[in-house]
């Protein structure tokens, strides 16, 4: 609790100092707080060269923080929260204490100098490298140093977005993919302090404001459910745009990479000259476009450029996030949307404000698949609350549909270019290639579903297994029963219980012969140790048995 509440004060300094660095940095290269509130004007330094300092803003950014990702910390570049999920999953949450400097600095000066990336996946870096280094020096459990990752990253999202529900729910979903009551009353307690801090510094001010949104027609749920799967669909091209444009980056750029930052800030110049709404994060043009301030051709038009704005900012190699933007394209794609519907049914449509909201949560969550980071962030940085049931309904269809579109999230994709699968085994680890089939054990004595308990008992208590696989009369295969289970059914027997083992068998999360040993391990670990029956790939049957005695003897198989 003390290390949490000590994490979460130094992600809020940590995210005081970075706003105030990336403020600092965009008065110097663009002579104003944001730019994007003034897009089109010249810079006060020089005025004499009017709009035309955007072509060289970014260049001079790219000068600056290209030597100094490259020179001291490389996992810097791009949007950051990748790498701390691979920290978390594979490398112990170990991360590299200079990471929470440079990331600082090479992100402030991508979003002053004009690169069109967000605020967040910085600060996750900044937060967690800090809670890895205070894990490190408190000595903590490999356990407790994962831990202390997600309270770095839930207290930096917490104090940058005033949101410390979301930032609790973030590190929860994304960071250690899982909840448990000490994940999440550590991050709590780390949210909280970050919060009291980033308040301090910030206000306590709404990030939105938008009209009240009340449902007076059930057609608005039919419109946002649309609305929804199209905000996925949006989500998941925005993640494949931006890493084509890394590779089209890759492929052209041929000198050294910190040079790389600088030269292509050329191009991402010229883009700022045509559309400047593009400088930096944006957020008071997805502001004005909530308000309906822009007409449908311009919303799409400011879409399309954020995406390639974005894009070339990360393919270029700078340092920022993906969370603002996709809030950014999801309000245009929303705003748009909403405009579109209230001319066809003016008197059902409702605000257009609402339908940017909506928009906003559903691209993120067709874009990360984090529902509930969705919704609770979305309501936290507008303080919205009569939008709840749309907005929640648009995002988990957005979710689902994500899901039916692709394998992979905007984060998890940029580590499977790179040949990791964070539920695969680490690179250079002694077991999880193997093929589940070359450790699996003989399938025990299955159980016929008729069986009664006390026989069920007796047969478990000698059986050697925690559990056992469960037959019906026609010899297919139902579930497993576990000796938990029947013990458990015994000591009750309430009026009405289960009196045979077909009755308390449930199927376990499935686990092929063909399967690589990593992924079984994650559905093993489900199980709470009993064991579990491998199946036939072709007709589900059980074929084996895998414990994590197996699994252990992969040390002596080869892989």
């Amino acid at each position: 609790m003390a290390l949490a509440v000590l994490v979460g004060a130094g992600a809020g300094a940590g995210s005081v100092v970075f706003r105030w660095c990336i403020t600092t940095f965009t008065r110097l290269l663009s002579g104003h707080a944001d730019y994007a509130a003034s897009a089109g004007a010249s810079n006060g330094h020089v005025p004499w060269l009017g709009p035309y300092f955007l072509l060289l803003a970014p260049v001079i950014g790219g000068l600056l923080y290209g030597p100094l990702v490259h020179g001291f910390a490389k996992e810097a570049r791009g949007h950051g929260v990748p790498e701390v999920m691979l920290a978390v999953a594979q490398r112990g949450g170990r991360i590299s204490p200079k990471v929470a400097v440079v990331k600082t600095l090479a992100s402030a000066l991508t979003i002053g100098s004009g690169g069109s990336v967000g605020r967040e996946g910085p600060i996750v870096q900044i937060g967690s490298a800090l809670g890895s280094t205070l894990g490190r020096v408190a000595k903590v459990s490999e356990g407790r140093m994962r831990l202390l990752v997600a309270c770095g990253a839930a207290g930096g999202i917490a104090a940058t977005f005033n949101a410390p529900l979301a930032g609790v729910f973030f590190a929860m979903e994304l960071i250690l993919g899982t909840l448990s009551a000490e994940a999440f009353g550590a991050a709590v307690l780390a949210s909280v302090t970050a919060s009291v801090i980033g308040r301090a510094a910030f206000g306590n001010a709404a990030f939105l404001r938008l009209p009240a949104f009340r449902v007076e027609h059930l057609a608005q749920y039919g419109l946002v459910a649309l609305l929804g799967v199209v905000a996925a669909a949006v989500g998941v091209g925005f993640s494949r745009f931006l890493y084509l444009i890394e590779d089209a980056c890759d492929w052209l750029w041929r000198g050294p990479e910190w040079l790389r930052p600088a030269v292509g800030g050329l191009a991402l110049g010229l883009l700022l000259l045509v559309l400047p709404e593009m400088y930096g994060v944006g957020y008071p043009v997805l502001q004005e476009a909530t308000a309906g301030g822009y007409a449908v051709g311009f919303l799409l038009l400011l879409l399309g450029g954020k995406m390639l704005a974005t894009s070339l900012t990360i393919g270029i190699g700078g340092s920022g996030g993906v969370f603002a933007p996709s809030l950014f394209i999801g309000a245009m794609l929303g705003s748009a949307y909403g405009i579109g519907v209230h001319r066809m049914l003016p008197g059902a449509a409702g605000p257009v404000g609402a339908y940017a909201l909506v928009g906003m949560g559903a691209v993120f969550a067709g874009a990360a698949r984090a529902p509930i980071t969705a919704v609770v962030i979305l309501f936290e940085l507008t303080g919205e609350y009569s939008i709840i049931l749309p907005l929640m309904l648009a995002i988990v269809l957005a979710t689902a549909s994500s899901r039916l579109l692709t394998r992979d999230t905007i984060y998890t994709l940029k580590l499977r270019r790179r040949g990791i699968d964070l539920e695969g085994p680490a690179r250079g680890a002694r077991i999880g290639a193997q093929q589940v089939s070359t450790v699996m054990e003989v399938l025990p004595s299955p159980l016929p579903a008729a069986t009664g308990l006390t026989d069920a008992a007796d047969l478990l208590s000698r059986s050697g297994h925690g559990a056992l696989p469960v037959l019906d009369e026609a010899g297919d295969y139902v579930g497993v029963v576990t000796a938990q289970a029947v013990a458990e059914a015994l000591a009750e027997q309430p009026e009405g219980a289960p009196r045979l083992v077909g009755q308390l068998a449930e199927p376990p999360a499935s686990v092929t012969a063909d399967q690589p040993l990593a992924q079984a391990l994650h559905a093993l670990l489900s199980t709470g140790g009993t064991g579990m029956p491998v199946l036939e790939s072709a007709h589900g049957k059980p074929v084996g048995w895998l414990s994590h005695q197996s699994a252990l003897r992969a040390l002596h198989t080869p892989a």
